[in-house]
């Protein structure tokens, strides 16, 4: 079975899984369809704006955290295989004022059901978004040819739809990636591989509980942190991710809020 059915059986529930809170690689939210109506003012936000002041700068190299000292965190949210956790993803930013970036996965059709909810966003910088390729292809795997391919199909994608194109942030799909995806990514200005510090272990189907037991091991300052749009638990806790960004004292942002990206 490949990734993209699995995918699919796991956000509408029809497979389950637990997995464990790797590293290295609330009150219930009401999804509904971000993308079926007009776009309502959003409450006073409950969480912090990011900060203020210099962005970091950083080389053209793998990251894992934010660099340097400070109290920033960064959810960046892979793949997009449920449109209903997208919209609740959507949401959840405009009921909070929660930042974040999507590494979207193009062949989704998630990200063309929510585009006119989502684009506002996007456009404003609350909701940064990265290439994680057309269909989650391991690149590892592929020719360089293929790894191009893979990578300028979801570029185009993000850049006709949202009118920018991720650059120079990509997540390479199940983390894996060489020297020969990098080289083939930078030609196509894709010069920050963007791993992570902690997962939500999300990416299947797994229970509210274990979601919200790995934000308490993984929500520390200046960390990357990934989690998935693919299967609903998380949007059953957001309340609860909430209280603990603000227990500690960490502020929402997305990459391009704290970096800067090599020219």
């Amino acid at each position: 079975m490949d990734r993209r059915r699995l995918l699919t059986l796991l956000a509408t529930g029809t497979a389950a899984a637990l997995t464990g809170c790797v590293k290295a690689e609330g009150e219930p939210f009401n999804s509904g369809s971000a993308g079926s109506g007009p776009i309502l003012p959003a409450p006073a936000p409950l969480l912090p704006p990011p900060p203020i002041g210099p962005k970091t700068p950083i080389p053209a190299q793998t990251i894992t955290a934010l660099p340097g000292a400070g109290t920033s965190m960064a959810l960046t949210v892979d793949d997009g295989a449920s449109p209903e956790v997208v919209g609740a993803y959507i949401k959840f930013a405009r009921d909070t004022g929660a930042r974040f970036t999507f590494f979207v996965t193009a062949y989704y059709d998630s990200w063309a059901i929510h585009r006119d909810a989502l684009r506002p966003l996007v456009d404003s910088g609350q909701i940064q978004l990265g290439n994680h390729t057309w269909d989650h292809a391991d690149l590892t795997k592929q020719s360089a040819s293929g790894i191009s391919s893979q990578l300028e199909r979801a570029k185009s994608y993000l850049w006709n739809n949202f009118g920018v194109d991720g650059t120079p942030y990509y997540r390479p799909p199940f983390g894996r990636h060489n020297a020969t995806v990098d080289k083939v990514a930078a030609d196509l200005g894709y010069t920050v591989p963007t791993m992570w510090y902690g997962s939500l272990s999300d990416s299947g189907v797994i229970t509210e509980e274990y979601l919200v037991e790995c934000a308490r091991k993984y929500f520390n300052p200046q960390t990357i942190i990934i989690g998935h749009a693919n299967a609903p638990a998380v949007t059953h806790v957001y309340g609860q991710l909430v209280d603990i960004i603000k227990e500690r004292n960490l502020s929402m942002v997305t990459l391009n809020d704290v970096l800067l990206p090599p020219r």
